[in-house]
């Protein structure tokens, strides 16, 4: 056995046993997770030196989620490794396991090589490039150790390099939810007809406890009886299945009205308009409502004085789909706006900038005269001419139309929030919608979601098979962890939308491209 520097170390720390393994760790297992260090149980943990280098031109970066973690990797590596010594023999990790800085000296020393080295060389020459400069400090792990040598990556380019050289290596797996069958979007419960006829006038059933054991509460189900007539309902626990609460419509002030169009609709808006629950999971393929439905219901319970919520906060990862074009100017907002058009899409339906054509969108006749005057105050004001400006505009005196949705930004009911200044903020009384959430890493949702402070509400939303980010995939990324983890909390719902609603071909698109 050989130390960092190539010379016998009897006295290494480095367990060797049959059931032991060494795992090597890349650069981007520490930056998904500082504490992946602490979470390898009883086994042989070596970091290669490159990773040092990588982490320590990383860790400038003051506003990034990476930086923040870089740092914070140094700061465990030198409480756990003080001096030289523990460096060059390794040190024992609370978990039992060793831990270990590996410097290979076939980098160092050219002249001196091995078979393992050769076959490197022959089949990756370029050692100037970090990542093959690390699978060379596991291969050389992998000659000096007995125990089986794993090299662990986030990145499937370096997994397939690796084992073309004949070592072995896997993805970072502490945080992937269990593999699973397909999640059906909901669950059925069959009644005799009778029994549903006393759900649908008493808006509750107690179920059987057969039943009840395989539901977690707040899931939805669907109640069904022999002859074929069914109603929604939601598990609340203890056994008791309860009456969606859903009104005819949602609508934002001054906008048109918004109905659910299938079972899983009902079941999403349910959940938005629940105050008892706190967050809310959402999956669902392009076109499928996820973002109308969400802005929707928040602004419907955000414009009168006797709301909950002060507002609407907006955010999402900043992942550009293909080649992005740099960087953006101007203030947050402007420079937030390209990646957050969906909801002014959205805004853009709810609160169209000439009112809706009758009979369309209208609501039920009792109450259109209730919300006629109010709406065409709304329009009035929110659509008003901007003379002020108009008349300095290429010196003619027309006026300048004021998107209705504009005036809710300008006084901040709806906030556009950027995820990478979140950090350290408290989010009160707001209505916190944070899309795309699969592109994030657990740590980055878990970072999101504990700025929520209390009478607050946040909705992440998503698509599992649609991910850019090249270090998450359908099982480890953070919207489909937060919902395997809060999954059956008496303050947590999850929904997942199965029907296209937005065009025919854009049903067509999600299922055959």
């Amino acid at each position: 056995m050989e130390n960092l520097r190539g010379a016998t170390a009897p006295n290494s720390r480095i367990r060797i046993s049959a059931k032991v393994k060494t795992f090597v760790l890349d650069t981007n297992v520490l930056l998904h997770d500082p504490q992946s260090i602490f979470k390898f149980e009883e086994n042989n943990l070596a970091i290669p030196v490159e990773v040092l280098e990588e982490l320590d031109s990383i860790k400038g970066e003051q506003s990034t989620e990476r930086g923040r973690n870089a740092r914070r990797v140094h700061r465990i590596l030198q409480e756990l490794l003080p001096d030289s010594r523990s460096m060059h023999e390794g040190v024992e990790l609370p978990n039992g396991g060793t831990l270990s800085v590996i410097i290979n000296p076939y980098l160092i020393d050219p002249a001196r090589t091995s078979p393992a080295m050769i076959r490197l060389r022959s089949i990756l020459p370029d050692l100037s490039k970090k990542d093959n400069r690390i699978i060379a400090a596991a291969l050389f792990v992998q000659e000096q150790f007995p125990p089986p040598t794993i090299l662990v990556t986030k990145d499937v380019n370096v997994q397939l390099k690796a084992r073309a050289v004949g070592l072995e290596s896997e993805d970072y797996l502490n945080d992937k939810v269990p593999e699973a069958d397909e999640e059906a979007s909901y669950g059925e419960i069959g009644l005799s007809i009778y029994d549903l006829q006393r759900f649908c006038s008493e808006g509750a059933y107690e179920i059987e406890d057969s039943i009840a054991k395989s539901l977690y509460t707040n899931e939805y189900v669907l109640l069904r009886s022999d002859e074929g007539k069914t109603m929604p309902a939601r598990y609340y626990g203890d056994g008791i299945v309860r009456r969606l609460k859903l009104p005819d419509f949602v609508k934002a002030p001054g906008g048109i009205p918004v109905r659910a169009r299938n079972l899983e609709q009902q079941f999403f808006m349910d959940a938005l308009l629940d105050d008892s629950i706190n967050m809310l999971t959402c999956f669902g393929k392009a076109g499928t409502g996820k973002t109308l439905l969400s802005i929707g219901c928040a602004l419907h319970q955000t414009h009168d004085d006797q709301s909950r919520y002060d507002g609407v906060s907006i955010s999402r990862p900043v992942m550009a789909l293909g080649k992005d074009i740099g960087f953006l100017p101007g203030t947050l907002e402007e420079k937030m706006k390209p990646w957050l058009q969906p909801y002014y899409d959205a805004l853009e339906v709810l609160i169209p900038s000439k009112p809706p054509k009758e009979p369309q969108f209208a609501a039920k006749k009792v109450s259109k005269k209730k919300h006629k005057k109010r709406d065409e105050q709304f329009f009035a004001q929110m659509t008003a001419p901007q003379a002020s400006h108009a008349s300095h505009h290429n010196g003619h005196g027309s006026a300048t139309m004021v998107k209705p949705y504009e005036r809710l930004l300008k006084t901040g009911q709806v906030e556009i929030e950027a995820l990478a200044f979140i950090r350290g903020r408290s989010i009160a009384r707001r209505f916190f919608i944070l899309d795309e959430a699969q592109q994030l890493t657990p740590h980055e949702v878990k970072t999101v979601i504990t700025r929520i402070s209390e009478g607050s509400k946040i909705v992440l939303i998503g698509d599992p098979a649609q991910i850019d980010n090249p270090y998450v995939d359908s099982r480890s990324n953070g919207l489909v962890y937060c919902h395997n983890r809060m999954k059956g909390q008496a303050i947590a719902a999850h929904v997942k939308l199965v029907k296209g609603e937005r065009s025919r071909l854009a049903e067509l698109a999600a299922d055959l491209l």
